[in-house]
């Protein structure tokens, strides 16, 4: 088996992670809360979910279903050529497991509202995952595991390396727009958080050296970097197919021994968590999970933005003035002045490039959403203002 040095590794990041080609294809990733609507302050055990869609079989449109450990269901799609068929075929597989299962419900929000983050795997990737946080951050790891979801969009690297540092520079300006517009986890344990989208707050409590964005000009090379100084959270050893949880080192220092290999270091870059990953493709990952029917509108905006030319352009000079600021936009979403111009210039950009894309039949979610909240300074937390505060509510705050 292959051992690795450093050149390796600054190889593996330009030749994968950042193989670049012409843009077209775009996939998503949809992280579910699932309720039951009986007894919604219980957990749906995991063994039932499981059940209900082994039962129902394979998804028609190819989709790929996954189980986060707190028992949250993803739903990734397969790559599509361009963000309409994602939308048809998403949309299909969708159907076809809220019919699997049946009396169950899928919520689309960024935090759980009422239920306390609860493991429900024995997977010693998890065990590990939460032994780690458990020690490098103040909340721990559960609160992210167990009680967040996402939609996650995927868009390819570029289509040289110019573009592709180009699109990732777009990809990061864009991170405090993308979280005001559609913040929607104000909510956590039944209390109001003080802050619009909670989750952001989450991912921001944990180990920065690997959850916030790698500096660099060259974003291949910045990776390989960011990846060589964060720290080793978990490794197979050789004795019986066993896993340590958090060795005490960086992958750097691990690879100065001799000792990892290829598969060890898939491994290790699967436990980073930056907002864009670059995995092949960029995977922006910082958009609260949404309910019907809007879980679309950030996958359609988002491509837009990046593959139509005349919206690059434009969301690059709406997003340069808010660029940074993913506090104010966790805290405050669209009632932030600054944000809320950026994100509705950005949303009149990928409005008009959406037909450009051949997308024209998501134009009607898309103008839905941005007339119920872009255009009025909200976002989906804002609903909760319809809502009485209770007294315990008043005096609770997020203190990150």
């Amino acid at each position: 088996m292959t051992r690795l040095t450093v050149d390796d590794v600054y190889q593996h990041s330009y030749g994968v992670c950042f193989k670049t080609g012409p843009p077209g294809v775009v996939g998503a990733e949809t992280e579910w809360l699932v309720v039951d609507p009986r007894n919604p302050g219980a957990h749906v055990a995991l063994d039932r979910l499981r059940g209900l869609m082994d039962a129902a079989g394979p998804l028609p449109a190819g989709s790929l279903v996954t189980y986060e450990p707190g028992g949250q269901l993803e739903l990734s799609s397969a790559p599509q050529a361009g963000v309409a068929a994602l939308h048809r075929a998403l949309s299909l597989d969708l159907a076809f497991v809220r019919d699997a299962l049946g009396d169950l419900a899928l919520v689309g929000q960024g935090v759980d509202p009422v239920r306390a983050p609860f493991l429900q795997t024995d997977d010693q990737r998890y065990r590990c995952m939460s032994t780690y946080f458990e020690a490098h951050s103040k909340e721990g790891g559960l609160p992210m595991m167990c009680g967040t979801a996402s939609v996650q969009v995927c868009v390819d690297i570029g289509a040289d390396p110019a573009d592709a540092a180009r699109r990732w520079r777009l990809a990061h300006s864009l991170g405090p727009i993308l979280i005001a517009a559609f913040a929607n986890s104000p909510l956590q344990r039944g209390r109001r958080t003080g802050l619009k989208s909670t989750r952001q707050a989450i991912w921001n409590a944990l180990d920065p050296g690997r959850t916030t964005a790698p500096i660099g000009d060259d974003p291949a090379e910045a990776w390989a970097r960011y990846a060589l100084d964060a720290k080793v959270m978990m490794r197979r050893t050789s004795s019986n197919g066993g896993w340590l949880a958090d060795p005490g080192m960086t992958f750097r220092e691990w690879v100065a021994t001799g000792e990892p290999t290829s598969e060890d270091l898939e491994l290790h870059l699967s436990t980073l968590f930056p907002p864009v990953r670059p995995r092949g493709w960029y995977e922006l990952r910082m958009i609260d999970a949404l309910p019907e029917p809007y879980w679309p509108v950030p996958v359609a905006v988002v491509t837009a933005l990046l593959d139509d030319p005349v919206a690059s352009q434009l969301a690059e000079e709406a997003a340069a003035p808010v660029a940074g600021r993913q506090m104010e936009a966790a805290r405050d979403a669209l009632a932030d002045r600054e944000l809320a111009r950026a994100a509705r210039r950005c949303f009149a950009a990928a409005r008009d490039a959406l037909p450009r894309l051949g997308a024209e039949n998501l134009l009607p979610v898309v103008d839905d959403y941005y007339f119920r909240y872009i255009e009025r300074g909200r976002c989906p937390a804002d609903d909760l203002s319809l809502m009485p505060a209770t007294p315990a509510e008043e005096d609770f705050s997020w203190h990150h």
